[in-house]
């Protein structure tokens, strides 16, 4: 059902979700994670972010998944960027300037794709999906990416009384339940974001807080 919200909202261009100027906290921690330039980089349901080519810039490979073919294509038309297209484990994946972005369901990505990302960046998987769906999203990454990848995790919190998701609230405690003991988690940085984010006032909500989380596989 959650894939079917957010493919209706892409293909609708229902999308106050996305942020055309990518997410702040992507650059102002990144570097952090002490990845070297060519590390390959996981970004599970991306989207059209710009956060893909910021992090191409920085000289990594973008490993994207998506549910959406208009979000994938969008991407690359907005960057002035036409892709190749291949098919492969029965995904369509476009390439082009460092970004792979992978068409499909992400719960069917081949581990072996997963195990050759050493880096994790996700702004939107957790919020987007379901408790059960988060569950089934961190057994995902805790059995196939390599032992010392690290990840920058943005989240999402508020009062669930005030609003269904999706996007869903998913607080540190929950975080920390799905990813430890696989991973070791530090919270970099708590945030109000109610202001910055009106049209989920729109929808009832009377506080939001935006979090980043520093990921590292034992």
């Amino acid at each position: 059902m959650e894939h079917a919200f957010w493919f209706a909202r892409w293909e609708k261009d229902e999308i106050g979700f996305h942020q055309p100027d990518g997410n702040p906290l992507l650059p102002r921690h990144w570097e952090r994670l002490g990845l070297t330039s060519d590390a390959r980089v996981l970004v599970p349901l991306c989207g059209k972010t710009p956060d893909l080519a910021w992090l191409a810039r920085q000289g990594h490979t973008v490993v994207g998944v998506e549910l959406s073919e208009k979000a994938a294509t969008d991407f690359f038309d907005e960057n002035g960027v036409t892709p190749e297209q291949r098919r492969c484990d029965g995904f369509t994946v476009l390439s082009g300037a460092g970004v792979d972005i992978w068409v499909g369901d992400f719960f069917a990505m081949p581990d072996a794709v997963l195990a050759e990302c050493n880096g994790l960046y996700d702004r939107t998987s957790l919020i987007a999906l379901p408790p059960a769906m988060r569950h089934s999203f961190a057994d995902q990454l805790n059995r196939a990416m390599p032992s010392d990848a690290r990840g920058l995790l943005i989240s999402i919190d508020y009062p669930e009384e005030d609003m269904d998701g999706p996007p869903f609230s998913v607080t540190e405690e929950e975080i920390a339940r799905r990813f430890e003991p696989d991973w070791h988690l530090i919270t970099l940085e708590r945030n109000d974001a109610l202001a910055a984010n009106p049209f989920l006032q729109d929808r009832g909500l009377t506080a939001l807080h935006e979090s980043a989380y520093f990921l590292r596989k034992r």
